[in-house]
């Protein structure tokens, strides 16, 4: 596979990836968790506490009046990045957040006791527990969507019906991409609506939420490049007009007076509070940065470093997902048999590589394919061919520690 993508230059862009841990240089493969930054990211928000800090919304100084418009500017960048309105684009601070917001805003108005809710077995828990929750609250049917062998869903059909379907586009543990064009197309046949956490996808493929015609979609900003603190939920305008707001207070009403208050408009409805408005500037840097790149681009880059670890590693653990590199994002979970996963982990930091090792939030997963944990490596835009060598040397150092 040939493309246009300079790997040294981006990494260049990434002051921590200079760093040693324990005298080698770092390897950093923990994107799944969340990703490094880079210099034009951190940039803008030192920019921004140093020559626009204010509050937003609220005052006619100047300060406020550009922190307001970097504010909104974020939110069209957000809204151009996956197709979609900037009415349609609601901050919060996480992709857990949204999920939430979504299950009481929509979820608690509209389920009824005995109504189905559909999510599948290898959701991450951000997607899992608050159905459950939902579902114990009104009395509902949580179903789950299995998996196959491949890691892949199976049985897609039986969610219609269900009042609710969320799923994940792309697993945090498999690495499955999911066919989110039939998960909505089934769950609007059946008369629901589709959620889509979109985590793990939106990070690293080109998405289109109208192409999708998903009905909500949460992702968060760490995850891209962008800061702790700043994630996103798409709502259909329709939708999120109706729906009562999550949080109350400050910016999300119109008016205030003893007998009761009017909401303010969509998004802000939803956006209670002074906002995370430098997590929003730096996501805005961070869609900037993904944009001068291109996502098709990161995409190509990342299926073709996952083929070669697949190739590298297929014979030195046991892989968990499918392992053909263009169903699944670029992430593999692993075991080496006999081997502790944060023992694996362990070893590995002895050589500057950063893995994770757990159950990644995904603990039904991990019981429905017979594991207490897993080991993973997650790659993305900056990660090389080299990272992933070292990482199969450490692998075998392991088996040796332990043979």
């Amino acid at each position: 596979m040939v493309h246009m993508f300079d790997v040294e230059k981006i990494r260049a862009d990434f002051p921590i990836l200079g760093r040693e841990v324990n005298g080698k240089r770092l390897a950093y493969l923990d994107n799944g968790a969340t990703s490094q930054k880079p210099r034009q990211v951190i940039d803008s928000i030192v920019r921004y506490y140093s020559e626009h800090n204010a509050n937003v919304h609220r005052g006619v100084h100047k300060l406020s009046e550009e922190a307001t418009f970097s504010y909104e500017e974020a939110r069209r960048k957000v809204a151009e990045f996956i197709n979609c309105s900037e009415e349609e684009i609601v901050f919060v601070k996480n992709a857990s957040e949204a999920l939430n917001l979504v299950m009481y805003s929509y979820g608690m108005a509209n389920v009824s006791p005995g109504d189905r809710v559909s999510i599948s077995m290898m959701e991450h828990h951000s997607n899992f527990v608050p159905w459950q929750a939902l579902a114990k609250r009104r009395k509902a049917k949580l179903e789950f969507v299995d998996i196959g062998g491949d890691g892949e869903l199976v049985g897609l059909e039986g969610v219609s019906g269900s009042k609710i379907v969320s799923l994940s586009h792309a697993s945090n543990m498999l690495g499955t991409i999911n066919p989110v064009d039939e998960i909505c197309r089934v769950a609007h046949e059946g008369g629901g609506i589709a959620v889509i956490d979109a985590s793990q996808s939106v990070p690293h493929m080109p998405v289109d939420v109208k192409k999708m015609d998903c009905d909500f979609f949460a992702f968060t900003g760490h995850k891209m490049l962008a800061p702790t603190g700043i994630g996103v939920l798409y709502g259909k305008k329709e939708l999120l007009e109706k729906m009562e707001p999550f949080l109350f207070g400050g910016d999300m009403i119109v008016e205030v007076k003893k007998e009761g208050c009017r909401w303010n408009e969509v998004p802000y409805k939803f956006e209670a509070g002074t906002p995370n408005i430098e997590g929003a500037v730096g996501l805005g840097a961070a869609v900037d940065y993904l944009n001068g790149i291109g996502m098709e681009e990161i995409r190509k880059h990342e299926v073709e470093l996952l083929s070669y670890a697949l190739g590298k590693l297929r014979d030195e653990v046991t892989i968990y997902g499918p392992l053909d590199a263009e169903k699944r994002t670029g992430l593999i979970s692993f075991n080496v048999p006999g081997v502790h996963p944060h023992d694996v982990a362990t070893i590995l930091d002895e050589d500057g590589i950063a893995i994770r090792s757990g159950h990644h939030c995904a603990q039904p997963l991990h019981d429905r394919l017979g594991l207490e944990s897993s080991a993973r490596a997650s790659f993305y835009l900056y990660n090389t061919k080299e990272e992933v060598d070292r990482l199969v040397e450490g692998i075998k150092k392991v088996k040796r520690v332990f043979a």
